[in-house]
C-alpha cells in the first residue's frame, strides 16, 4: 500500500463524500444541470489559476533537481488543464476575459488558499498531500465515470469533462503525482507525521466536496 492508498484509508469518509459527491453522480449520469456545472467550470477555472501558483510553489520549495521538473509538469498539465475549460465556456460565449472577471467564489478560495498555506508554512510533502485529492482524485472519478470506456459516453452531455480525466493523458498525470507523492513520503515521513498529513488530507477532501457542492449550490 502506498502513502495514497494509506491516506485515503485514514480519511476514507471524507475522501467517498469526495469523489462520490452528488455533484459526481448527476454528472455521470448526465442528469446535472448544466446551469450547475457551467458554475463549476467557471469556478475550477479560477480554481487552476490558484493551483498553478501551487505549483510553483513546490518547484521553490524543491531541493533536487527531480523535483523542480515534477513541480514543471504539474504546472504544464495545470495550464493545459485550463484550455478545457475555456473551450468548453466559450460554448456559453463566455470569452477567457469573462472568466477572469468573475468573482472567486468562497469555496474556491477556501481550498486553494488552503494548499497555498499547506505550502507556504510546510515542506514539499505537506504541499504535494493538500494538492493529492484534487490532482489524483479527478483522475479516481475519471475511471469511476468511464467503467465501460471512453466510447461509450456516445453522446453523453459531459463527454469532454469525464474523458479528458479518464483519458490517458491525465491519468498519466496523476499516476506521475502519486509515485512522486510516495518518493516524498520515503524520504521525509515518519510514522507520528503520518498522523498530522492524514487530517491535512482529509481536511483538502472535505474542502473538495464542498467545492463540488458550490456548484450545486443555487445561490
Amino acid at each position: 500500500m502506498d502513502i495514497f492508498d494509506r491516506l485515503k484509508q485514514a480519511a476514507a469518509a471524507d475522501w467517498n463524500r469526495y469523489v462520490d459527491h452528488d455533484f459526481v453522480r448527476q454528472m455521470g449520469a448526465g442528469t446535472l444541470a448544466q446551469p450547475a456545472f457551467r458554475k463549476y467550470l467557471v469556478q475550477d477555472y479560477l480554481f487552476l489559476i490558484q493551483f498553478a501558483r501551487s505549483w510553483a510553489l513546490a518547484a521553490y520549495k524543491s531541493r533536487t533537481l527531480a523535483d523542480i521538473r515534477a513541480a514543471q509538469a504539474g504546472l504544464a498539465a495545470i495550464l493545459d488543464e485550463t484550455e478545457l475549460h475555456v473551450r468548453l465556456c466559450q460554448r456559453w460565449g463566455l470569452s477567457p476575459e469573462d472568466l477572469a472577471a468573475t468573482p472567486e467564489h468562497q469555496a474556491t478560495v477556501a481550498y486553494t488558499r488552503f494548499v497555498l498555506d499547506c505550502g507556504a508554512a510546510g515542506d514539499l510533502l505537506d504541499l504535494h498531500v493538500a494538492l493529492a485529492p484534487c490532482v489524483i482524485g479527478y483522475a479516481e472519478i475519471g475511471r469511476n465515470l468511464t467503467l465501460n470506456g471512453i466510447e461509450a459516453l456516445a453522446d453523453h452531455p459531459y463527454r469532454d469533462w469525464i474523458g479528458e480525466y479518464a483519458g490517458e493523458g491525465y491519468q498519466g498525470v496523476a499516476n506521475a503525482a502519486r509515485a512522486h507523492l510516495d518518493d516524498l513520503a520515503s524520504r521525509a515521513m515518519t510514522e507520528r507525521r503520518f498522523e498530522e498529513l492524514a487530517k491535512l488530507f482529509a481536511q483538502a477532501s472535505r474542502l473538495e466536496a464542498d467545492f463540488w457542492q458550490m456548484g450545486l449550490d443555487t445561490r
